[in-house]
């Protein structure tokens, strides 16, 4: 007996092949109908007999494409019209899009053979693409996805192109972004003054690179600076040329076999460098590259070729090439050909344009594997738009702001989070106009209208500005709050969870700057139950840019004066000591902090690993996990309880590292001996609140825990005590994911 339902999938189906999927599933099983895309997903209608139609809803759940992801499955029963034959039809148009946006995807296997085959008519193209791989969120205009919705919409397809996707048993039917030479983008090298130069675009982008020359590259979500990272001379250049003093520069390698030269690969960490996402691996380095890629650190961040463009560069220069993003330090990633001729005229000697243009700008997102699983330390191309699930369901949409460093912001509608891409630090107009686009261009995609705000605590933050210039509910949320709530976002969870936040800075709610907390946390509500002992800032945000004055501060607090005639390194920077002592004895320009993120700045410049100026966010803190060593035992921090607070106090271990240093314990030693007794010391606090409230369940974030050596300390130490340790995974444990905490806060204060 013949049946007709009405199905309609959920999730990830949209640009990745889906309708084409359906089509041919429907021929295996004799289904007639049709499958469309619309605002909510896909919508497919299927008459057959009874079993086909079961068979045929199975296939369509189990086998769907692999870059696909099915959400959810509605059918209805429709009375049967006889209708013979299957067709993709036409999208339907505006409505209330509840369709999942799918990010852009690197090359697939088959397209890079057809670049690189000399009787294929996509030989050389950079711009080859099909469903399984290419553009995706970057190009999108709007939703349904389908060509006119995208920047593809200016390329009128060949005959030829046309065929391909319009032929069911092509791998490019109904590939939005297709293209080949007769009929797709074009690519140019042009000089530094934007004049295109006719010669091959690829062939003299490689034989520039190869002289050390600099070249800005125009990717899918915006533009690198790329250079040979072998040239030493080059990488300072380039450094010198965009602002970027010591920050580490991401590499791009051939393929594995490259990578392995270079880097300690294991086996997830492969997996991550080939995968559809492509991103940037933190690595344990080996060598061979130019020492100014990732000075004083002992990793280096590389990824694989993910676009032909890049496949076809790479394997001409035959060297791996730095790929930073490209924009000058402090400045949001150029993205269009006349904004990167303008901002970076200044740094590169030559473009490699092209004229599909970039609708959302995406930089690439940064992994790095810790204890066996992936975790995402910058959240961008790749990952982006994918949304995350939230433990509670918004009665009204939601926009997270983010904080200020690393921003990233979040849209929520019902028990979904949307994260936008990666923005960088909020330090002037540009960053924020970029903030404002991004916000913007999501809102516009998922056609998502926030009725409420939510926002850091810090009154001067752009986002809190941002916030309040908005119509609608604001929800101030604590920073470190904010961390704790990312991660039982991710995992589902609703508490009570002890939540150890350790950071750099966040505006404490007692007027203090908050960065070593323990927090008790519950749907929406926390308590603070602990924290590191308070020191003084000497100069503020000053000693955040100069770690020997918290150096100063932290051994002033113990030892009084007496240390100032000793013999460290890092009392060289002090010019008036008698200026810094009245400073910290009056908490002149100096505020109290517990930040766990300065107080590595201070072991590191006792230690003289870096007391002077840096350069970037984490500097010190960075290069002092580089230098240390495996050991048996840690300093030992006292905990104490002061009121209803337990505090971890290091005085003890500051007292037993200056003697071991006069005694000649070596600076690697020293280090592991520091990191591990912080985390026996974060362990014991668990320990003394789970005894107090009998919460077993224990969530680690927040910038410091970026530091792998403490993690995986701190997390094997407290899994040996019985405790069950979350962490983020899909989202950055730094500031980057705070937006997505904000989120789950403002949801549950708002009435999920």
């Amino acid at each position: 007996m013949s049946r007709r339902w009405r199905i309609r999938v959920y999730g990830v189906v949209q640009g990745v092949g889906f309708r084409p999927f359906v089509y041919v599933l429907a021929q295996r099983f004799g289904v007639s109908g049709y499958v469309r895309n619309d605002p909510e997903g896909v919508e497919v209608e299927a008459e057959g007999e009874g079993g086909t139609l079961e068979a045929f809803l199975r296939a369509l759940r189990e086998e769907a494409p692999p870059l696909s992801r099915v959400e959810g499955v509605d059918v209805e029963e429709l009375p049967p019209l006889g209708t013979k034959g299957f067709v993709i039809r036409r999208s339907e148009g505006e409505g209330d899009s509840k369709v999942l946006v799918p990010p852009d995807v690197a090359t697939c296997p088959d397209c890079i053979r057809e670049i690189f085959d000399p009787s294929d008519r996509r030989y050389r193209y950079p711009f080859t693409n099909c469903t399984r791989c290419g553009p995706r969120y970057t190009i999108i205009l709007g939703l349904p996805y389908d060509r006119p919705n995208t920047t593809m919409r200016k390329f009128r397809m060949c005959p030829e192109c046309r065929r391909e996707y319009e032929d069911p048993s092509d791998r490019r039917f109904h590939a939005q972004p297709i293209a080949c030479p007769e009929c797709g983008p074009e690519l140019v090298l042009a000089d530094g003054h934007g004049r295109s130069l006719d010669r091959d675009p690829i062939s003299e982008a490689a034989r520039v690179l190869l002289q050390g020359r600099i070249v800005a590259i125009k990717g899918l979500g915006g533009f690198h600076l790329a250079c040979d990272a072998t040239d030493e001379e080059a990488v300072r250049r380039l450094r010198e040329r965009k602002g970027r003093e010591g920050k580490p520069l991401a590499v791009m390698v051939r393929d594995l076999r490259a990578a392995r030269e270079l880097a300690e690969v294991l086996k997830e960490e492969e997996k991550l460098l080939s995968s559809p996402r492509a991103p940037i691996v933190l690595l344990k380095k080996k060598g061979g590259l130019a020492e100014g890629i990732s000075p004083g650190l002992s990793t280096y961040g590389l990824m694989l070729p993910y676009t032909p463009l890049h496949h076809l560069l790479l394997r001409e220069v035959g060297r791996p090439l730095v790929m930073t993003s490209g924009n000058v330090s402090g400045e949001p990633i150029c993205y269009r050909n006349e904004e990167a001729l303008e901002k970076l005229g200044g740094v590169a000697d030559y473009f490699l344009l092209h004229d599909r243009d970039v609708h959302a700008r995406c930089d690439d997102s940064v992994v790095r594997v810790v204890v066996g699983r992936e975790v995402v330390l910058r959240r961008s191309r790749g990952y982006v738009p994918e949304p995350v699930g939230l433990p509670a369901r918004s009665r009204v949409p939601i926009l997270a702001c983010g904080g200020f460093l690393k921003n990233s912001f979040c849209l929520v509608r019902g028990d979904r989070a949307f994260l936008g891409p990666h923005i960088g630090d909020m330090e002037g107009p540009d960053v924020v106009r970029a903030f404002e686009e991004g916000v913007d261009n999501m809102k516009r995609i998922f056609g998502i209208n926030p009725e409420a705000f939510a926002h850091d605590l810090h009154p001067d933050y752009p986002t809190t500005r941002y916030a309040s210039e908005q119509d609608g509910e604001k929800v101030p949320v604590q920073h470190h709050h904010a961390h704790i709530a990312s991660v039982m976002a991710e995992g589902g969870l609703e508490g009570p969870v002890v939540g150890v936040a350790l950071d750099g800075t966040g505006y404490g709610e007692d007027g203090t700057v908050w960065g070593g907390e323990f927090l008790l946390a519950e749907k929406g509500w926390y308590r603070r139950v602990g924290h590191i002992a308070l020191a003084r800032m000497p100069g503020g945000e000053m000693a955040v840019k100069e770690p020997w004055r918290m150096a100063l501060a932290h051994l002033y607090r113990v030892f009084g004066e007496d240390f100032l005639d000793w013999e460290l390194p890092f009392l060289s920077y002090v010019d008036d000591r008698n200026l810094f002592v009245r400073m910290l004895d009056r908490g002149l320009a100096s505020p109290l902090t517990s930040s766990a993120g300065r107080l590595f700045d201070a072991v590191s410049a006792v230690l003289g690993v870096h007391p002077g100026p840096v350069s970037y966010e984490g500097q010190a803190a960075m290069e002092l996990e580089a230098v240390a060593e495996d050991v048996e035992g840690g300093y030992r921090f006292e905990v104490i309880k002061d009121g209803d607070m337990w505090v971890v106090e290091p005085e003890p271990f500051w007292r037993v590292l200056l003697e071991d240093l006069r005694e000649g314990t070596s600076v690697p030693s020293a280090s592991g001996k520091f990191h591990r007794g912080l985390a026996e010391a974060v362990v014991e606090v668990c320990a003394r609140v789970k005894e107090e409230t009998g919460v077993r369940d224990v969530v680690l974030s927040g910038g410091v825990f970026q530091n792998v050596r403490l993690l995986k300390a701190t997390f094997r130490l407290l899994e040996g005590k019985g405790f069950r340790v979350h962490t983020n995974s899909r989202v950055p444990p730094n500031d980057g994911g705070i937006c997505l905490g904000q989120a789950l806060v403002a949801t549950y204060i708002l009435g999920g």
